[in-house]
């Protein structure tokens, strides 16, 4: 197990150098942004060597596991512990901020984010209501009492199951998860509902052949049942891959009802950020009606307007992760109230260009 950490202005530029310097392997476990600027990124790749001492129960703690037991927390995790206290209190004395609170100007940023106009209001609302003069600290406070983040556990999950529309990104957020759980120590086998789809087996069977992990095929609900049910005894990970649907149509909607039941089996929405926040908010809602406690928002990289993002994180479910980029290595991260109050006020004109 090779580590290495990069420091780079972006995550663009962070995700070349991992690929240019470790390779297509590698996958990004960590990263923060670096005190004088720019973002810090961890990242891993696994020797065929240590793939097969990953993948035995009774092998000693890896120099992987040492690592990630003995990391400090990131500067976000760090910051983000204290604030969020301080932010749910009464409001305190606090230095001349660089950014003041602006409550129509607050408007005008999430008007241009696309933000649903009862949604923009009521976190400028709150946003001025905290007593917060720091726009980004205001807006933060808003979010929080909104947003729930639910990171999934790979230690304790037994099955996902993705759902969502067409062109989301399942099946790369199929392959990301395996791969952390391939660093986890975790067993994972990839499950196939979709054989009709153009392409989508032989993409999905391209991840496992990567991640050098087993496809399984369930044409049925009871196959896949069955196939769960073995895994929860071998202790392994089923990630289910599944057709995109609109989850709006309730038709739909019932048809994979029945995958969603089986046990063990945990819905996990995908959704993406690009395109419009209400179709999103109510895309996110018909997920929750099959059950889904909390979902994943993909394409950040490809989003100049974050109103989606945001109407899907305040949405009442959970929010797991979200990634910036389609390639295994980019992982998933974890975004905060603070991270997402930082991303709707860095791109304070998105209709001028992106800021990715």
């Amino acid at each position: 197990m090779r580590l290495r950490t990069f420091l780079a202005k972006d995550m663009r530029e962070a995700l070349a150098s991992v690929r240019s310097e470790m390779g297509d392997d590698a996958v990004i476990i960590a990263s923060e942004k670096a005190k004088g600027g720019g973002i810090l990124v961890r990242a891993a790749v696994d020797e065929p060597e240590a793939i097969e001492r990953a993948l035995t129960p009774d092998e000693p703690v890896t120099e992987l596991e040492k690592a990630i037991e003995t990391a400090p927390p990131s500067l976000e995790d760090a910051f983000r512990g204290g604030l969020m206290k301080r932010l749910r209190g009464a409001p305190q004395a606090a230095q001349t901020p660089k950014a003041p609170f602006s409550r129509a100007e607050l408007l005008t940023v999430l008007r241009g984010h696309r933000l649903p106009d009862n949604l923009a209001h009521d976190f400028a609302k709150t946003a001025e209501n905290s007593g917060l003069k720091d726009m980004t600290l205001a807006l933060a406070s808003a979010l929080d009492r909104r947003m729930k983040t639910q990171p999934i556990d790979i230690s304790k999950t037994a099955a996902l199951l993705l759902v969502g529309p067409n062109g989301v990104g399942k099946t790369a957020i199929a392959a990301k998860i395996a791969a952390h759980a391939r660093l986890s120590h975790r067993h994972v086998l990839l499950i196939a509902t979709d054989t009709e789809g153009a392409g989508a087996l032989a993409r999905l069977e391209a991840f496992a052949g990567h991640l050098k992990i087993k496809v399984e095929i369930a044409e049925t609900a009871e196959a896949l049942a069955k196939i769960v049910a073995q895994c929860r005894e071998d202790n392994a990970l089923a990630i289910i891959d599944t057709a995109g649907f609109d989850p709006r149509n309730p038709r739909a909607r019932t048809a994979f009802s029945a995958l969603a039941m089986i046990e063990g089996v945990e819905a996990l929405g995908i959704v993406s950020a690009c395109g419009d926040a209400e179709e999103i908010a109510e895309t996110v809602s018909a997920i929750q009606m099959l059950g889904a406690q909390r979902l994943v928002v993909t394409q950040m990289d490809m989003a100049r307007r974050f109103g989606a993002l945001a109407a899907a994180s305040c949405s009442g479910l959970g929010l797991a992760h979200v990634t910036r980029s389609p390639f295994v290595a980019g992982g998933l991260e974890t975004l905060t109230p603070l991270s997402l109050a930082r991303a709707l006020l860095e791109a304070r004109n998105p209709d001028q260009g992106s800021t990715q």
